[in-house]
């Protein structure tokens, strides 16, 4: 049993883990042929479709990063990963799939930095940078090449999705919330959706409203801002 974590994209970072978690391939699958400003020409695709086939294998438990909400040339990335898809259902497998903002917190990884009021997405430089300390951090994992530092985090996803999934593991034994709430999501969708929405309830307002001066506006120490 082996488990692949991709990363699509025209470079396309994979990484496939051994039964035991060990990293056994590490690479960046590239097409190969005559390329396009700002593109991916069809010959490119189509080399790097075939290169994906030849790495797997029956038994393979493969996670695959989805389309990011907003991505930029939406038609060329849908276009990578539907032929990707196709050659893993061509090799007669299935997998599964994380959001690109659940990859981040599978490493508690922010999409977001700045103070409330003025956030920026992270994205660029700044957020290969956090990915791969994070990496670190978690798993004492590193590697020169920001594709292949994710995809070894989509494995990771797709190594923990499976142990639960098939009894080996159960989900409260996943010790860090964030990545017990990450699989949770991906073997459970409608469970986690329905408890996502029970977080997001807003408490109850209790001022009584009428006569004003009964209930002072000033913020209380004890009390929770909510502003």
């Amino acid at each position: 049993m082996r488990f692949v974590g991709i990363d699509p994209a025209t470079n396309t970072g994979i990484v496939i883990l051994d039964a035991a978690g060990t990293p056994i391939i590490e690479t960046v699958l590239r097409g190969k042929g005559k390329s396009a400003p700002g593109g991916i020409t069809q010959e490119q695709r189509v080399s790097l479709e075939n290169q994906l086939y030849r790495l797997l294998q029956p038994g393979d438990v493969i996670m695959k990063e989805g389309i990011a909400n907003g991505t930029q040339m939406l038609i060329t990335t849908a276009k990578i990963h539907g032929g990707l898809e196709s050659m893993i259902t061509r090799k007669d497998l299935t997998f599964d799939e994380v959001a690109p903002d659940a990859v981040k917190k599978f490493v508690n990884v922010s999409g977001w930095v700045g103070e409330p009021g003025s956030k920026q997405r992270l994205q660029g430089k700044a957020k290969k940078k956090a990915m791969a300390s994070a990496a670190l951090k978690h798993f004492g994992y590193q590697h020169p090449s920001n594709d292949v530092v994710d995809a070894y985090i989509i494995a990771k996803i797709g190594e923990a999705v499976h142990q639960v999934r098939n009894g080996m593991a159960r989900l409260d034994d996943i010790e860090l919330a964030y990545q017990r709430e990450v699989v949770w999501s991906i073997i459970d969708p409608a469970g986690y959706k329905e408890y996502e929405a029970q977080k997001k309830k807003k408490k109850p307002n209790k001022r009584r409203g009428k006569p004003a001066a009964a209930d002072s506006h000033t913020q209380k120490t004890e009390q929770t801002c909510l502003f």
